[in-house]
């Protein structure tokens, strides 16, 4: 088990919180897109170029980019993933860390990418259920910054 800090509310989870910080960046981005929608087509072809560039499309580069985030995460990383999005959702209390992995590593399969990204607020849930567990993405998000 990793401890990163010497936080004694911080309860060690598999995944690094980086990892995590940096999927929930990715997951923010794409989230902020909008569902393929242009209602006012043929405006202004720049103004329309621009907001083609923010539809969803099957080869989007974010989704891409967080599929193979998730792919390439071990499986305990990507239980440990579905358990932050679970208890980010309020379904779950922090208390309950170890029934919620045990419960995601039962219900774990090569669908997790998928499974995650038909979650709209992936991002804030995944913020959340790490902030429920006593860790920040602060420090990491300076980095990436």
């Amino acid at each position: 088990m990793k401890h990163h800090s010497g936080d004694p509310d911080q309860v060690a989870i598999e995944i690094p919180v980086d990892k995590v910080c940096f999927l929930i960046m990715k997951a923010r981005e794409f989230d902020v897109k909008e569902e393929g929608t242009d209602p006012d087509s043929g405006s202004n072809p720049s103004d329309d170029a621009e907001i083609a560039v923010l539809e969803d499309t099957p080869d989007d580069p974010v989704e891409q980019e967080i599929r193979s985030l998730i792919d390439d995460l071990s499986v305990d990383e990507q239980i440990d993933l579905v358990a932050l999005t679970w208890l980010g959702r309020d379904d779950y209390d922090a208390s309950e860390w170890t029934e919620l992995r045990l419960e995601a590593a039962g219900a774990h399969n090569s669908r997790t990418a998928d499974y995650l990204l038909g979650d709209p607020l992936m991002g804030d849930h995944l913020a959340e259920g790490l902030a429920a567990l006593g860790y920040s993405c602060e420090d990491v998000e300076r980095q990436y910054l």
